[in-house]
């Protein structure tokens, strides 16, 4: 899965934990929580080595923490280790977990990276379910389902998620990124004038074109629909 920074960051959708960073030896902390913030801050903060490091720590003190699988799993998956985190998806402390929005959120991200947009969709459907309110969750539905070829329901989660968090502009672009691919133009349009500058809208308006043709020429190709 390509990283494009019109994009949907997949990863993004996962739980994100804002707190001081931790120092490069972490002291140890008071409580669960609090260490497990401190972890997510490291991969928020673009480190997903040195959280995975703090995770072999937290292991020790907490085996087979939920919370901190689901940490591990992003973190393998912001390194492309795509095969790993697969192995803790499938694996004891994630496979019977049912109506957690995280987890079913990271098989998402799992099946996402393996081009398998349909079956990623199933996930992300459940994530938002578990969690209806969560933008970002919303945002990752969409774009599978875009990337699945459901046009129109993907449109419909991204506005949804736009709604929830107005200001993002990853979701913005994503909904415009749907408009185009179904080619409606005229969504597509009022969306770019809402540009602040004409040298801005023109540059996304070109970016998000050519995306679209991107998406659609993979789509058009045989054996790439859904990852086969």
């Amino acid at each position: 899965m390509n990283a494009r920074p019109l994009l949907l960051l997949l990863l993004a959708a996962a739980p994100a934990f804002a707190l001081a960073a931790p120092a490069a030896k972490p002291a140890a902390p008071q409580t669960r929580g609090l260490y497990l913030q401190l972890i997510g801050q490291a991969r928020t903060d673009g480190r997903p080595r040195a959280a995975l490091a703090y995770l072999d720590d937290f292991d020790k003190r907490f085996p087979g923490d939920v919370g901190a699988q689901v940490l591990r799993v992003n973190s393998l998956l912001d390194l492309g280790q795509v095969g790993e985190a697969e192995r803790i998806v499938s694996g004891p402390a994630l496979a019977k977990v049912q109506g957690n929005a995280a987890v079913d959120a990271v098989r998402g991200h799992a099946l996402a990276a393996r081009g398998r947009w349909r079956d990623a969709s199933e996930r992300y459907q459940a994530a938002v379910e578990a969690s209806p309110a969560d933008p970002l969750l919303r945002n990752a539905l969409g774009y599978a389902q875009l990337r699945a070829g459901w046009g129109d329901s993907a449109i419909e989660q991204l506005r949804g998620a736009c709604d929830l968090a107005p200001g993002d502009t990853v979701i913005r672009n994503n909904l415009l990124l749907a408009y185009a691919v179904a080619g409606r133009k005229r969504e597509l349009s009022a969306g770019i004038r809402k540009i602040e500058t004409r040298k801005a809208q023109a540059e996304l308006l070109r970016t998000i074109t050519t995306e679209a043709k991107r998406l659609a020429s993979e789509t058009a190709q045989p054996g790439k629909e859904d990852g086969q």
